[in-house]
C-alpha cells in the first residue's frame, strides 16, 4: 500500500495485519524515528488509558497533565482495572457492560448469520455478507444522519479496540494442533510446503511492490498524512497474575477431577485457554511487573514472536497435563480444538472470534474511507493483482512440484486472513486446521522479514517506519482477505484453479 509522509516518502505493503495488533507494534517492525518529546513527557507525567487498553489518541485540547483525570480505567484481560479512588467503581461497571455487549452484539450477529446461510445453503461467508450491510448502513446513515453514524461507531468502540487487542489469540489454534495436522503429511511434502510458503510469500510481495509502484507513478496521486490509530497499552501485572492464578487452579482441578466439567474438552478448556493467553501476554513483551517495564529485544522476537509464544505456551500445558494424567499429548489436543459446537476446547472459544473479525472490517473501512478513496487506485490494483497472483501461482507451483492435489487446494488461500479463507470451500477432503497454520505461518514471515526483503529487492519508497503507516497495512488485509474470499466464490474461479492444481 501507499503512503507519504511530510519528510519522507513511504511506500506500505502489508503481508499480514497480526504483527501491528501486537501491544508493543505500531506497523511492521517500526517506530517513529523523530518522536513527538512534547507528547511523550505528557504520556508519562500522566497516562490516559482507555477502558479497552488503547491509548488516547492526542487530538483532545491541551489540559494540564497535573490535572488530567483518567475517567476510565486501566486495562485487563477484558480491557478493564482498577482505580484507587471508589468513585471510580461505577465508570468501571458500566465500561464492563458496554464492553460485553458490543462484543456479544459481534458474536451474535455472525452466529444468527451463519445459521441462515447454512439452512439457506449459501456457499458464501456469511461474515462478509454482514460485514457489507454493516458498512453501507454507516455510509447510508453517514449521509443523511452523520450524528447516528458517529454514536454507532461510538457505540461499538470498545468491541473495535478488544479485537485489535486480542487479534493475535484468534489465530492461535491451528498452529496449537499444527502436531496434529501435519501427522499424516510426508517429509517429502512438508518440505515442499514450506517451499510453496516462503517461496510464494516473497513472489508476492515482489509483485505487489512493483504493481503499486507502477501505479503510483501512473496516477500521480496527492499524498497527505495517513490518520494515527491507537495503540493498545501495556498488559499490566493484574492480568498476568490474574491468568497465572487461573492456570494454575484449574490445571491441579483437571488433574484431580478429569471429568469435573462433563467432557475432556471442558475440564480442560480453562487450563489451556489461561496458558494460551500467558503466552500471548510474555510473547508480546509488553507489560509492566510492579512498576518495571519489561520489553523483549526485537531480535528475541524475530524467533519467539507473540504467536509462537502462544502456541509453544499451549502445547507445552498440553503436554504436561498429558505427562502427568498419563493420557498423552494428542487427545489433549484434540481436546484443545473439537470443532464441536456442544463440546467446545479452549480454541474452539477462540476461533468463534473470527466471524466478529470480519464484521469489524466494516468499521475499519468506514473509518478510513476517506484513505481509500484517495489511494483507490494502487490500493485496490495492488490487492486485487496481488490476490489473483497468490492464487494461481500457488497452485501452479504445487503441481509443478508434485505436492498432492488435496495439500495444494488446502494451502491455496494462503494470502487470505484466517477468518474468512476457513469459509472458501473448493472441494471436500482438504484440511482446514493445514489451511490455518499455513495462513499464519506466511504472516509471521512477513512480519519478522518484510523489511529486510523489501530493503534487498531495492524498493527505496517500501518502508513503513512510523506509526502513520498502520492504517494502510490495516486496510489491505482486510480489502485483501474480502477480495480473495469473492474471488473464491465465483463457480468459474474455483473450476479454474481445480484445474491448474490437476
Amino acid at each position: 500500500m501507499l503512503t507519504k509522509h511530510k519528510n519522507s516518502s513511504q511506500l506500505f505493503f502489508d503481508t499480514n495485519f497480526f504483527q501491528n495488533s501486537v501491544p508493543t507494534s505500531l506497523s511492521m517492525s517500526t517506530v517513529s524515528a523523530k518522536p513527538n518529546y512534547l507528547v511523550s513527557k505528557l504520556q508519562k507525567t500522566s497516562p490516559v488509558v482507555a477502558f479497552n487498553g488503547a491509548r488516547l489518541q492526542h487530538k483532545q485540547r491541551w489540559t494540564n497533565p497535573q490535572t488530567t483525570l483518567a475517567i476510565v480505567p486501566s486495562s485487563t484481560f477484558l480491557q478493564m482495572g482498577s482505580q484507587d479512588a471508589s468513585s471510580e467503581t461505577p465508570i468501571l461497571v458500566v465500561g464492563i457492560l458496554h464492553l460485553v455487549v458490543s462484543v456479544g452484539i459481534f458474536l451474535a450477529m455472525d452466529m444468527f448469520s451463519n445459521k441462515a446461510f447454512v439452512a439457506a445453503a449459501i456457499r458464501f461467508p456469511s461474515a462478509l455478507f454482514g460485514m457489507f450491510c454493516i458498512f453501507s448502513v454507516l455510509v447510508i446513515l453517514d449521509s443523511t444522519v452523520p450524528a447516528v453514524a458517529t454514536s454507532l461507531i461510538d457505540f461499538f468502540e470498545p468491541a473495535l479496540l478488544f479485537i485489535q487487542r486480542w487479534l493475535p489469540l484468534f489465530y492461535v489454534p491451528s498452529l496449537v494442533v499444527l502436531p496434529l495436522s501435519v501427522k499424516s503429511i510426508p517429509t517429502a511434502s512438508g518440505i515442499k510446503l514450506c517451499f510453496i510458503i516462503v517461496g510464494g510469500w516473497l513472489a508476492t510481495l515482489a509483485a505487489a511492490g512493483y504493481t503499486a509502484i507502477t501505479v503510483r507513478r501512473m496516477v500521480k496521486t496527492e499524498m497527505t498524512d495517513a490518520e494515527c490509530m491507537g495503540k493498545p497499552s501495556p498488559f499490566s501485572n493484574v492480568e498476568l497474575w490474574s491468568w497465572s492464578g487461573v492456570f494454575l487452579i484449574s490445571f491441579v482441578g483437571a488433574l484431580l477431577y478429569p471429568a469435573a466439567l462433563g467432557t475432556s474438552a471442558r475440564t480442560c478448556l480453562p487450563f489451556l485457554l489461561a496458558s494460551t493467553v500467558l503466552g500471548y501476554i510474555v510473547g508480546s513483551g509488553s507489560h509492566s511487573l510492579d512498576e518495571i517495564n519489561f520489553q523483549i529485544p526485537s531480535d528475541v522476537k524475530k524467533v519467539f514472536h507473540p504467536i509462537i509464544c502462544c502456541a509453544l505456551s499451549a502445547d507445552l500445558a498440553a503436554f504436561a497435563y498429558g505427562y502427568f494424567s498419563k493420557s498423552g499429548l494428542d487427545p489433549v489436543l484434540g481436546s484443545y480444538l473439537t470443532k464441536v459446537s456442544s463440546n467446545p476446547g479452549a480454541g474452539d472459544v477462540l476461533m468463534g472470534f473470527l466471524g466478529s473479525i470480519i464484521l469489524s472490517f466494516a468499521f475499519l473501512m468506514f473509518k478510513q474511507r476517506k484513505l481509500v478513496k484517495r489511494h483507490a487506485a494502487e490500493i485496490f490494483t495492488s490487492v486485487i493483482l496481488s490476490t489473483i497472483f497468490s492464487l494461481y501461482s500457488t497452485a501452479l507451483v504445487g503441481r509443478l512440484v508434485g505436492l498432492e492435489p488435496s495439500l495444494t487446494v488446502s494451502i491455496l488461500p494462503r494470502c487470505i486472513t484466517v477468518a474468512l479463507a476457513l469459509s472458501i470451500v473448493l472441494f471436500e477432503g482438504t484440511n482446514p486446521s493445514l489451511t490455518a497454520a499455513m495462513i499464519v505461518l506466511t504472516g509471521l514471515v512477513g512480519a519478522n522479514f518484510v523489511q529486510a526483503t523489501l530493503d534487498k529487492l531495492q524498493f527505496p519508497a517500501l518502508s513503513a517506519k512510523e506509526p502513520e503507516a498502520l492504517p494502510f497495512c490495516a486496510i489491505a488485509y482486510a480489502l485483501n482477505g474480502i477480495f480473495g474470499s469473492l474471488l473464491c466464490s465465483i463457480p468459474a474461479v474455483r473450476q479454474s484453479l481445480l484445474a491448474v492444481v490437476g
